[in-house]
């Protein structure tokens, strides 16, 4: 697959090689690293050397879930996107399927290079592959660029989301 990058120094737009797959072990580092890597993730995420053993856990049970899917954006050897797209039975729309964005992040030096929409283009075609009738995701309200990008792909506010953090 191939995705369009600015050249930095001149604006041109070169065509690079973007592989979408599966994420493996070996690239949490780099996950996590992006995870971090933003002011909200800051405050919430840990990238240390060695990683917390917590961030392999939830990598083993997300591995092992056959209804979640992490799946990395990798250019050039780097990992430079994440995605987790989870699948959900509903006993609503007459027992349908849904899936469900969680986690995406494209590294700072990759951005506005057309990863996040690649990624996103995997993940609805994915999700239509696996029967769901609905792509859902949550955007914090202190990210209007993202709210702006979600917005640019079709996605539409149409609920009032609510959590309760323990």
């Amino acid at each position: 697959m191939r995705a369009s990058a600015k050249t930095p120094e001149r604006g041109e737009v070169t065509t690079v090689e973007l592989a979408i797959r599966p994420a493996t072990q070996a690239d949490l580092a780099a996950i996590v690293a992006m995870l971090a890597d933003d002011p909200l993730g800051a405050t919430r995420e840990r990238f240390a050397d060695p990683l917390p053993e917590d961030y392999f856990a939830a990598f083993a049970a997300i591995d092992r879930d056959p209804n979640n899917e992490l799946v990395v954006a990798e250019r050039a050897g780097a990992v430079v996107g994440v995605l987790q797209l989870t699948v959900t039975p509903y006993l609503t729309y007459q027992g349908g399927w849904r899936a469900t964005v969680e986690g995406v992040r494209v590294a700072d030096e990759a951005r506005s290079a057309g990863i996040g929409r690649r990624l996103f283009e995997w993940a609805i075609a994915r999700a239509r592959e696996r029967g769901c009738h609905l792509i859902q995701l949550t955007t914090d309200k202190a990210r209007p660029d993202a709210l702006r990008f979600y917005q640019s792909l079709g996605f539409v506010a149409s609920h009032e989301g609510m959590k309760l953090k323990f």
